[in-house]
């Protein structure tokens, strides 16, 4: 499911007022960046040092946050954790050596499920919220040893529908290769089947530069996805319909450029615009047409995961004063 869609039905039946809320990592400090929509008001709630972090959800209605942990891409020491709204309470719930090197992250609260993309171990993964129950969906490997060493087989972006029962992910290929997919498959592997040899998966896009995160409008049907690749496709935001026939769909289009290796991004259906990361450490929004186009954040260091959520105003307490961020000039 796309964040928005997580955080409408984490606060369904409230009417208690919210507060839009940012919540960035930076790979380069191993933080975890709280911040206003508007760019203000910008604090670090955890800094963990160099476990890399690289995707993150929010569960409004648990007052969690949970984010991936890659560790280092040559060893299985990948993790999950898991955090207060604050920051507080940090607990790691996918240990160390359960995941190779865990990307883009997302949260089913309906089935009480977190799916991951595994880039080196080459699968998509999914656990219960606790960490419990450690599953492989999908094992791209073919036979290979992990950690993967052919990039086409590396997963990376992931994202759900969870009505419909379909996980989608990408797979990045080489650097400025133009190897990239997307695919789609069902959130069940059928009976008889395994992650490995099951035949439900469907490629819905390939050619594309270097596909990375993923986040969906189910309802107008629409995927949006960042693009590390060389210009004038690499370097963006792409979107494109989710219901195209696989391998035949029209070229995506492109609703935002010039990104200095993009990586995050998340949608606030509500009020139709999105958020976006890059490494170059800047933290972006714009209209889901691409419109409107602000740059709220820069120089932060290296930014990868991002997650928008409208917190009730009583969940937003103060960081610890150890742990304000350190702005960059």
């Amino acid at each position: 499911m796309s964040s928005s869609a997580a955080k409408s039905e984490s606060s369904k039946g409230t009417t208690k007022p919210t507060l839009g809320r940012l919540f960035v990592l930076d790979l380069s400090d191993g933080r975890v960046l709280s911040v206003n929509p508007d760019g203000s008001n910008l604090k670090t709630i955890v800094s963990e040092g160099r476990k890399l972090p690289d995707g993150i959800v929010v569960d409004i209605a648990a007052g969690h946050i949970y984010w991936t942990n890659m560790g280092n891409p040559s060893v299985n020491d990948g993790s999950i954790d898991r955090a207060d709204l604050d920051g507080g309470n940090i607990t790691n719930i996918v240990p160390a050596g359960s995941t190779f090197t865990p990307k883009q992250l997302q949260l089913d609260k309906k089935h009480g499920k977190l799916y991951w993309s595994d880039r080196e171990g080459m699968r998509v993964m999914r656990s219960n919220l606790d960490g419990s129950k450690i599953e492989t969906l999908v094992d791209t490997s073919e036979g290979d040893a992990r950690p993967g060493k052919d990039l086409k087989k590396w997963c990376v972006g992931i994202a759900l529908d969870v009505e419909r029962g379909k996980v989608y992910w990408t797979q990045k290929g080489a650097d400025k290769a133009g190897q990239g997919r997307i695919f789609r498959a069902n959130l069940v592997i059928p009976e008889g089947q395994t992650p490995a040899n099951r035949q439900d998966i469907e490629v819905l896009y390939n050619n594309l530069p270097e596909p990375i995160d993923l986040d969906l409008d189910l309802g107008n049907r629409t995927m949006y996805w960042t693009d590390r690749g060389d210009p004038p496709r690499g370097n963006t935001v792409n979107r494109a319909p989710m219901d195209t026939a696989p391998g035949n769909g029209k070229e995506p289009e492109i609703v935002f450029n010039h990104l200095m290796e993009g990586i995050g991004l998340s949608l606030d259906l509500t009020n139709r615009r999105m958020f976006l990361t890059d490494l170059g450490g800047s933290v972006y929004s714009a209209n889901l047409d691409g419109s409107n186009k602000q740059t709220l954040l820069f120089a932060q260091g290296n930014l990868t995961g991002i997650a928008y959520a409208e917190i009730p105003g009583s969940s937003q307490r103060r960081p610890q004063p150890a742990l304000q961020s350190k702005r960059r000039s």
